[in-house]
């Protein structure tokens, strides 16, 4: 029983951790967690348990590890002599956490990594001026594309971008298209 409960006070513990290390929820403050989770313990010693259950929260966060390396990980830390290991029943809360909490951390630490607006759609078409502006009959086809972009998590916020390309403009982007494609092929065959 007592390990069950030791159990669910780690699990509870990362999530607190996670909730403002991840999800940004200013809520949860160190306090607030010792308070309702671990009332019994000193101050001194919650902080310790905190800050290393934080500390190997971020090692297994910023490696994004798998199954097999969570294992390792997290055997090689119960194995650590004197206090800065981890107990098998610390050991058994991180991996049943991080197994129910992978994807999600993983995706906030992308969309906390992503400083530019992403490309969010795209629309394009192709018209044909009939006349010029100073009244000259003019028949080209003209290049369309209307950018949508924005940052993630930032709901309905975007911003718009119109281009408009001629023939010459759309043959130029196509080429410097297909020499991108030649690149990365170059270094994706390579490896």
């Amino acid at each position: 029983m007592a390990d069950a409960d030791s159990q669910r006070c780690v699990s509870a513990l990362l999530n607190g951790i996670t909730q403002t290390l991840y999800y940004g929820n200013t809520e949860i403050t160190e306090e607030f967690l010792k308070n309702e989770l671990y009332a019994e313990m000193t101050q001194d010693e919650f902080r310790a348990l905190h800050d290393k259950m934080r500390s190997l929260l971020k090692s297994i966060a910023s490696a994004d590890m798998d199954q097999a390396q969570l294992e390792a990980f997290l055997t090689a830390q119960t194995r650590k002599q004197g206090g800065s290991g981890v107990t098998p029943e610390q050991a058994a809360a991180l991996a049943r956490f991080w197994k129910a909490h992978r994807t999600r951390v993983r995706e906030s630490l992308l969309a906390q990594s992503r400083w530019e607006p992403g490309l969010r759609g795209l629309k394009w078409r192709v018209d044909l001026h009939t006349s010029a502006s100073r009244g000259q009959v003019s028949n080209s086809p003209v290049a369309l594309v209307e950018l949508e972009l924005g940052r993630p998590g930032e709901g309905e916020s975007s911003e718009f971008v119109c281009l408009e390309f001629d023939e010459q403009k759309v043959n130029l982007v196509l080429k410097k298209m297909a020499e991108l494609q030649e690149s990365i092929d170059s270094v994706v065959h390579r490896s």
